[in-house]
């Protein structure tokens, strides 16, 4: 039988990481779903982070069809995608120190909310001064990270810690250091990443958890319905005008 096509393999390898997350991750999944259902019953924010392609998973649960209205994307400038020119830039930004700092102290984050931070490494000074920085203003971190790094690499920050060193709950989406399911005779690196799919998924995960976790307890989960039905603009405006006060991408 012949080898199974590259394609076939990668996703394959997806699944099967993401099989692996339901049955490792279940149980912090649902916890961090209660946190946000907590949060949102009472009257506080949610906040998602990421840097470089760990911000699309951050953006994936921001403003989005069949998502919380109240997730707000939390934006350091020049680290967010790679319309940043150059692309390099925004790696060099995530090891400087002060900035997740800067970012909270002018940001609407306040304690009690929750911030998701998103690094499939974990390492670099940005996402563990982040999580840092927003536990000491009394935020709940929720970091989303592959704990693989923290025992295959070295530490970029100061103190020698990881992101998963200073969360509240980590949710580890099992990714292999370097971010590359695939090696194929004839190419030299490894190749097809599945982080972007795993840690969405986990978000979403977590999101639908949290809609569960509300509903459970009679209070009804503040969703986004898709523009391109009928009916959604006027159902979204509506939700917008009630959360308003912790709806921040609008503004």
């Amino acid at each position: 039988m012949s080898e199974s096509k590259p394609a076939d393999r990668f996703l394959d390898a997806a699944i099967t990481l993401l099989q692996r997350v339901q049955r490792e991750e279940g149980g912090r999944i649902a916890e961090a779903g209660a946190a946000v259902a907590d949060a949102v019953a009472a009257g506080n924010r949610l906040f998602a982070f990421g840097a470089g392609h760990s911000s699309l998973p951050a953006q994936d649960v921001v403003y989005r069809a069949g998502g919380l209205a109240l997730m707000n994307f939390l934006a350091v400038p020049g680290t967010a995608g790679v319309d940043v020119m150059p692309a390099t830039l925004g790696s060099a930004l995530e090891r400087v120190g002060g900035l997740a700092g800067a970012v909270l102290d002018s940001s609407p984050a306040t304690a009690g909310d929750v911030l998701f931070v998103i690094s499939l490494s974990g390492r670099n000074a940005l996402p563990v001064e982040m999580a840092v920085n927003a536990r000491a203003l009394g935020l709940k971190v929720v970091g989303v990270t592959s704990v693989a790094y923290t025992t295959g690499t070295k530490s970029r920050h100061s103190s020698g810690t990881f992101l998963r060193d200073h969360c509240d709950i980590v949710l580890d989406s099992k990714i292999d250091v370097g971010d590359a399911e695939l090696t194929l005779d004839g190419i030299d690196a490894p190749f097809a990443p599945a982080s972007t799919v795993v840690t969405s998924a986990i978000m979403q995960a977590v999101m639908a958890a949290a809609a569960g976790e509300l509903a459970a307890r009679g209070i009804e989960p503040p969703l986004l319905r898709s523009g391109n039905v009928d009916g959604g603009h006027e159902w979204n405006g509506r939700v917008m005008q009630e959360y308003g006060d912790r709806i921040f991408y609008r503004h």
